[in-house]
């Protein structure tokens, strides 16, 4: 087994922005409560971050901030992945010059390819870079499923360390386990599967939960690796509720709208992307509120 990038939550944080651009003075703001809340690793520039509507030099420069901020307290793994393998081996290269512990490589989107052609993908980036890699299978947004046995061929790269598995199917996610569960770690992309897949051996999640309760959201993953599965189950099926709300309206939608009621930065996102539905942003506030969340 290739040496393991983080264990626990690591969060996909949002970016946070204002109509001039990324506002780096509440991203601060935000890495630092993430850090004081216990988080075991940050994701820059991942689905949640906007990367779509990022220009490159955005991309870039706020994956430098977070890994200078955060100054290796835990590690900062930088979403290089685009759909144009030369422009992801270019992120790759940079985020790596940079710093950064790991990159997140997200499944061609929209253009697709075929399985050989994802091996032909992965492999180009892997060969340009030092540092350990994290494919990212999200079927439901890219239109593009990673199949395990293409899994098992990837992992073989000696820089392929992991994969962000979020089909949503639990029979995918049991023959990943099957097929490669000793030749590289598994998370889990979606936080309503969390305790499910640890239970198959996996890692941790990357998490949308965790911008909003990542103290809590480290509690699950801290009392399942302590050997307490009633607690992890508990916290799990508490936070189901507010896991739904994230994902009622496309993310990052929700999740920028709950962390905006934190105080961290304006609630502000790209088009295509709109604001919260009010009825919606209702519900998750008053869900936010009954947990506990100051807003």
């Amino acid at each position: 087994m290739k040496q393991t990038i983080f264990t626990g939550m690591a969060t996909a944080m949002v970016t946070p922005m204002t109509p001039e651009g990324v506002d780096y003075e509440a991203l601060g703001r935000f890495i630092d409560f993430q850090l004081s809340q216990g988080i075991n690793a940050l994701v820059a520039v991942g689905t949640t971050g906007e990367s779509a509507t990022l220009s490159p030099a955005e991309r870039k420069e706020v994956i430098r901030f977070t890994i200078d901020r955060v100054a290796g307290r835990v590690p900062v793994i930088a979403g290089t992945g685009t759909n144009n393998t030369q422009h992801a081996m270019d992120y790759s290269i940079s985020a790596a010059r940079d710093g950064a512990d790991a990159l997140l490589v997200v499944t061609p989107y929209y253009n697709k390819a075929t399985q050989n052609g994802l091996i032909a993908h992965f492999t180009a980036i892997a060969d340009k870079v030092d540092k350990p890699i994290i494919l990212y299978n999200v079927p439901s947004r890219t239109g593009c499923n990673l199949l395990p046995a293409t899994v098992e061929k990837l992992a073989e790269h000696p820089n392929i360390a992991a994969i962000k598995e979020a089909s949503g199917n639990m029979s995918q996610v049991v023959e990943l386990f099957a097929r490669c569960g000793d030749k590289l770690d598994v998370y889990s992309g979606e936080d309503g599967l969390t305790v499910p897949i640890l239970s198959m051996g996996g890692k941790g999640t990357i998490s949308v939960l965790s911008n909003v309760v990542p103290k809590e959201a480290v509690a699950m993953t801290n009392a399942f690796f302590a050997g307490d599965v009633a607690e992890a189950a508990r916290l799990q099926c508490r936070y189901l509720n507010l896991i739904n709300l994230l994902f009622c309206e496309v993310n990052p939608i929700p999740a920028k709208a709950a962390v905006s009621a934190m105080g961290f930065g304006k609630e502000y996102i790209r088009l295509p992307l709109t604001p919260m539905e009010e009825g919606n942003r209702a519900k998750l506030l008053a869900e936010m509120r009954r947990l506990g969340v100051q807003v």
